[in-house]
């Protein structure tokens, strides 16, 4: 019980840590070295600082408990473990992380107002679930290909990881934001006032979910184990 407490504990942290940090290093960029938007040595210094950043998150999640920021991941990963493990991601993990991101940008608003809206969507319903799913499918898929198949150190499989997630949400970004997160989006969607809405949960939730789901199966399916594998455990 003691462990469930600290993994929920963690989940609520670093929901809360996420959101901040794409705030923050705008500050930096923008108050600090007083760079302009849309300068190409912002975007470039930008694009640096958010790889940075996911090392960082990608370093807290291996020594904070198995803790996540992030509701895709933890789905992905419950859907190959048993139904408790499940329940336990539906009904407590993905609530505290959604939690942890509504305190974040309640927060960045009451010390920083002004400094952001968080991701929006720019075309259709449509267009935007079939962006959301599609990134996500992706990102999923890489990052189980890189956990499972691609052989290295921790510094690799992060760096493989990061640009992916880095060049996904450049394509989505002008979209629906590129976000792949529900709960970053909830934080946001919720100061607004429009996180009841069918755009939001058909876009960042509903998409990104059977997304998530498509992807996880579709790769159990592309690496699961030949005629000759399975002799060979049985013996």
């Amino acid at each position: 019980m003691a462990g469930i407490v600290k993994l929920l504990v963690s989940d609520t942290i670093m929901s809360f840590m996420w959101v901040w940090s794409s705030v923050l290093i705008k500050i930096f960029i923008h108050k600090v070295l007083g760079f302009s938007h849309h300068d190409p040595p912002a975007e470039f210094l930008r694009y640096t600082l958010s790889i940075l950043n996911m090392f960082f998150f990608a370093f807290l999640a291996k020594h904070a408990n198995g803790g996540a920021y992030n509701p895709l991941t933890v789905l992905s990963s419950a859907i190959s473990g048993n139904f408790s493990k499940f329940l336990l991601t539906v009904g407590s993990r993905i609530p505290c992380q959604v939690f942890g991101s509504i305190l974040g940008v309640q927060l960045i608003l009451y010390t920083s107002p002004g400094i952001g809206r968080g991701p929006q969507l720019t075309v259709s319903l449509h267009q935007g679930a079939l962006t959301e799913g599609l990134l996500t499918f992706t990102i999923v898929l890489i990052s189980h290909g890189v956990s499972a198949k691609i052989p290295g150190s921790f510094v690799r499989k992060t760096w493989i990881s990061s640009l992916s997630k880095l060049a996904l949400h450049i394509l989505g970004s002008d979209l629906t934001g590129g976000c792949m997160n529900p709960a970053s989006v909830m934080g946001w969607a919720y100061a607004r006032g429009d996180h009841i809405t069918k755009e939001h949960w058909v876009v960042y939730w509903l998409a990104p979910m059977e997304a998530t789901l498509l992807a996880a199966w579709t790769f159990s399916y592309l690496v699961r184990p030949s005629k000759q594998e399975k002799e060979k455990k049985t013996d």
